[in-house]
């Protein structure tokens, strides 16, 4: 009788593990930073010591660096109106800035903000991130290319999958530890992808990181990764968030309810 109750017990402290396994890794705050609540968020990026960031909306989108302490805008430039900005990444001395659906990229010098030149690419653009050999862009499909950061040619391309169902919707890129973060529209979801085959490596859940009665706007949601690689330090925000969150992950399996076999 004892053992059929240990047993039993075993049984369902293992799927209580899993379940918390299978809801993907969790987070705990770090810090919280003031962030602008107008800004559309649509690219994060964080290079020597300084925050930049790419907000969106025709007539509304801007390339801007934050002040990371007080979220204030230090330097900004308005991009014209016709054009809907989207991800940002930063490349040696440059900073590159995608756009919805003009298929048209920015690449401006990093210190004045001057526009340099131009580059096309035949899909919408989303999110943008580098890996110090290729940009790397979604387009909110389960598709992500990458494109030659001299020639902005196509170079290849990867679908993402999870045990073989395509994931969408991939928005907002940063490259962490050989891995693209990938914002889910519409979700408080990261995903972590490996880049050279598209598989899903694991997921971040970040539900109540920012409260609903704290978003202004249906379409406040997350959309933002920025990763100091100097002090390793993850930033995440959303659009119209009136904060900025350094968190820290937590892996499930710490999270996991522990199992002890009796003799």
């Amino acid at each position: 009788m004892r053992r059929s109750l240990i047993r039993a017990k075993l049984a369902f402290l293992l799927l209580a593990a899993a379940s918390v396994a299978s809801a993907g890794d969790s987070y705990r705050i770090v810090h919280t930073y003031p962030h602008d609540p107008r800004a559309y968020t649509q690219g994060l990026v964080f290079v020597d010591g300084h925050l930049y960031e790419s907000t969106g909306l025709n007539g509304r989108s801007s390339l801007r660096m934050d002040d990371l302490t007080t979220g204030r805008v230090l330097q900004s430039a308005t991009v014209p109106a016709q054009y809907f900005a989207e991800g940002l990444t930063n490349w040696g001395s440059t900073l590159v800035q995608l756009t919805w659906q003009s298929h048209v990229a920015f690449v401006y010098d990093r210190f004045s903000f001057r526009l340099l030149r131009t580059f096309h690419y035949d899909c919408d653009g989303w999110g943008l991130t580098q890996d110090g050999k290729n940009l790397i862009l979604s387009d909110g499909t389960d598709e992500i290319r990458f494109f030659d950061p001299a020639t902005f040619r196509l170079v290849r391309s990867i679908r993402v999958k999870d045990r073989g169902q395509p994931v969408t919707q991939l928005n907002e890129l940063e490259y962490i530890h050989g891995q693209i973060y990938s914002n889910v529209w519409h979700t408080d979801r990261i995903v972590r992808i490996s880049p050279a085959t598209g598989q899903v490596l694991g997921w971040i859940n970040l539900a109540g990181l920012l409260p609903e009665d704290q978003r202004s706007d249906p379409e406040a949601v997350l959309n933002g990764i920025a990763y100091d690689a100097v002090h390793d330090r993850l930033f995440v925000t959303g659009k119209l968030w009136p904060l900025l969150f350094e968190i820290r992950v937590v892996p499930a399996k710490a999270r996991a309810v522990p199992v002890h076999r009796s003799k």
